[in-house]
């Protein structure tokens, strides 16, 4: 009998391992949907934001085997038929398993192509992860302009629907931009430089932030920040939630949607891996974002 039960158990542990390692992280990414009501959207009626659909694109860490060219060129065409107004991404697009090898990684000319294909009316726009930072941001940064992908340093951009509705859309430098240690890291955004350059407007503001970390003392100016990072654990236990999640608030912004002081957080749970290609009860995702 104890026997068969640890012939039971292993079986049992090498199917969840199958599962977490050769298929979840490979599944079709599912489509998150979350619709965001604003105080502030629905008392600037000129604004009229009402319907803008916002795709989000996190965390692709392209590298062999798990997140080829094929695969992120798959993962476009799905961004694509949701037909939504604006793209953004989120950051980290170079691979995050230092601990296999760097044979892991792809050129980034392979995997920038491949995001080339995005397209939306109010454009594709990016900001920088932590990994890209550790990589060489500028390279990142240059392979993602010359695929036609804006990238937000610090810097915000006043976008117009196509029914004549304005608003800021805001980008920020990775808040782990450089590794001090093992647990301290040096930023590279700035906050107040960024929302110097919309004082003195009223039109609502969409932050990109690659780390959720800063949620909690963002002004009530941004109505909407969204952010990757966290792969929303990427392995979550059932009834524990995530084991790890990489923030300074532990597992409070692991994923989802927040709202605190009507001010809207939406953490994705991103597309691909870091550390070790697994991931368990936390699928790959797009995000859709609709306003109203």
């Amino acid at each position: 009998m104890l026997f068969e039960t640890l012939i039971g158990g292993a079986a049992v542990a090498g199917a969840l391992g199958g599962y977490a390692v050769g298929y979840a992280p490979l599944a079709a990414p599912k489509v998150s949907r979350y619709r965001i009501r604003s105080d502030r959207l629905e008392f600037f009626r000129h604004v009229n934001l009402t319907g803008l659909r916002i795709a989000v694109v996190a965390d692709l860490h392209a590298c062999r085997l798990w997140m080829t060219p094929a695969r992120i060129r798959a993962i476009v065409d799905q961004v694509n038929s949701l037909k939504p107004d604006l793209i953004v991404l989120l950051g980290d697009y170079v691979s995050g398993m230092e601990s296999l090898g760097r044979w892991t990684e792809l050129p980034m000319a392979e995997w920038s192509q491949a995001l080339s294909g995005l397209s939306a009316p109010l454009g594709t726009f990016a900001v920088l992860g932590n990994h890209d930072c550790w990589r060489d941001s500028e390279t990142v940064r240059r392979h993602l302009e010359e695929a036609d992908i804006a990238v937000l340093h610090n810097v915000a951009v006043k976008l117009r629907t196509t029914a004549g509705a304005r608003f800021w859309l805001a980008g920020l430098g990775s808040q782990r931009a450089q590794k001090l240690d093992r647990r301290r890291y040096r930023g590279d955004d700035d906050l107040n430089g960024t929302l110097e350059q919309v004082a003195g407007d009223t039109e609502p503001v969409v932050l990109l932030a690659h780390e959720p970390d800063l949620f909690p003392d963002i002004p009530p100016r941004i109505d909407l920040m969204l952010s990757g990072h966290t792969h929303g654990g990427q392995v979550r236990i059932p009834g524990l939630g995530a084991l790890y999640v990489p923030s300074r608030h532990g597992r409070r912004y692991a994923y989802g949607h927040f709202v605190e002081k009507s001010r809207h957080l939406i953490v994705s749970g991103g597309l691909g891996c870091s550390g070790l290609p697994i991931r368990f009860g936390m699928p790959p995702e797009i995000g859709l974002v609709e306003i109203g």
